[in-house]
Formats: structure tokens, C-alpha cells, sequence
């Protein structure tokens, strides 16, 4: 099993502090999506915390 990219997180980054580019057309179907999809990362990511968190302070 290959792990050089098993943590690679530049995309995820890339995608949350990326600018607006003036030239691409948005539309607010597009921009929902976009927000749902940080919500739902940030979610996850927290409760991932969560977990190890439980897993390994209270154990």
C-alpha cells in the first residue's frame, strides 16, 4: 500500500481558502452545494475528533 498520499491534504485546503476567480460564472444552485459540502467536511472532521477524543482521553 502506497501512503505518500494517504495525507495529502493540500486539496482539502485548497478547497476551503481558495479565492473567487472573476471569470468563472456562479449560480446559487452552485454556491448551496459548495456551502453544504464545507459543512458536511466540517462535521465529519469534527466528529472524527470526537471520536479519537473519546477513544483516547476517556478510555
Amino acid at each position: 500500500m502506497r501512503t505518500k498520499g494517504l495525507f495529502d491534504f493540500g486539496p482539502v485546503f485548497g478547497y476551503f481558502f481558495r479565492k473567487k476567480d472573476p471569470n468563472r460564472h456562479t449560480n446559487f444552485n452552485l454556491r448551496t452545494m459548495h456551502i453544504i459540502n464545507k459543512i458536511s467536511m466540517l462535521m465529519f472532521l469534527a466528529g472524527l475528533i470526537f471520536m479519537l477524543f473519546k477513544f483516547v482521553i476517556l478510555r
